[in-house]
């Protein structure tokens, strides 16, 4: 009985040091036992290429690992900058678009001097405008941590590029996402900031346009907005005076008279009202005002009906 026990033990240990064997290796140049799972190379520039072949190869998990060790072991080498920007590149390169955002931003925060920094902003603004354009916002089933993407890296890309080329057009983006998810005047706000902070960009003349595009889109609520309707028109009649040939003058003239239109048919209403309420002289103020004011809106029509009823009565 004791010699099968003593068997049956004597090949445990076996498997075991077979299992564990290719774990640990034995380095004549360290003389020590060492995991080459987290095992660095003797340099910063040799652990980059050996992860940077791996990169290559695409074994993007490995290649992973290998950046993570090098940046724990030399985190403040030119190679460290180097590898949080592939680990960067791998997220992307996974479709882990959100967790690529994130290793991009390390390497401007962590590494200013990177020379990464120009084309790791152009990165992240592509990356907004994957989510913008409707890039799933889950990662292996769950929900990422924002509420919406692309409103944190637009943002995120004004801040990193200040004056720089992508500054302007990500702020104009950020107007039109708050405009597309209906936040009306946060979108006012991101579209003003194109005209103050980069008066001299390509991106203010459209701005100008949604800005008055937000206050008709506000004046549609349920309740009828008069200031909002009145702003709305000012904005889109400076436009088109301020920029007559402009390609988004076309569209202008539309909104102006969409809200030309409603205007008159609150007018309309009103002196229905008051007509209704037998208040002839208050009603006639609006009828007439509606003829003079919109004579080109089918309301004028209406009116010039409803004054000739009221005429006989």
């Amino acid at each position: 009985m004791r010699k099968i026990v003593l068997v049956f033990v004597l090949i445990f240990f076996n498997l075991s040091i077979i299992c564990a064997y290719p774990y640990w290796i034995w380095t004549p140049k360290t003389g020590r036992w060492v995991n080459p799972k987290t095992a660095v190379r003797a340099t910063s520039q040799e652990q980059f290429e050996f992860a940077k072949g791996l990169y290559e190869e695409k074994r993007y998990p490995e290649a992973r690992r290998e950046f993570k060790k090098l940046i724990k072991v030399y985190p403040k080498t030119f190679e460290a900058a180097e590898a949080q920007y592939y680990l960067g590149l791998i997220d992307e390169q996974e479709g882990n678009l959100y967790e690529a955002y994130l290793a991009y931003q390390k390497v401007i925060d962590k590494y200013p001097f990177s020379e990464r920094i120009q084309e790791i902003i152009e990165r992240e603004f592509k990356i907004a405008e994957a989510f913008m354009s409707g890039k799933k916002r889950k990662y292996m089933g769950m929900s990422l941590p924002v509420e919406n993407p692309a409103i944190e890296i637009f943002t995120k890309v004004i801040e990193n590029s200040t004056y720089g080329p992508l500054a302007p057009k990500a702020q104009y983006k950020l107007g039109l996402l708050f405009k597309s998810l209906g936040r009306y005047y946060e979108a006012e706000e991101a579209f003003s900031k194109v005209i103050s902070n980069y008066p001299n960009s390509e991106w203010v003349t459209p701005a100008k346009f949604q800005i008055a595009s937000c206050y008709a889109a506000i004046s549609k609520g349920t309740d009828y907005d008069q200031g909002s309707t009145k702003e709305a028109k000012e904005k889109f009649e400076e436009f088109i005076i301020e920029y007559p040939d402009a390609v988004l003058s076309n569209e202008a003239e539309k909104s102006l008279s969409q809200l030309r239109e409603k205007e008159a048919k609150s007018n309309f209403n009103i002196a229905r009202f008051y007509e209704k309420q037998k208040d002839y002289a208050a009603a006639k103020i609006y009828y007439e005002d509606i003829i003079e004011n919109y004579p080109q809106s089918i309301w004028a029509a209406k009116a010039m009906e409803r004054l000739s009823i009221m005429e006989k009565r």
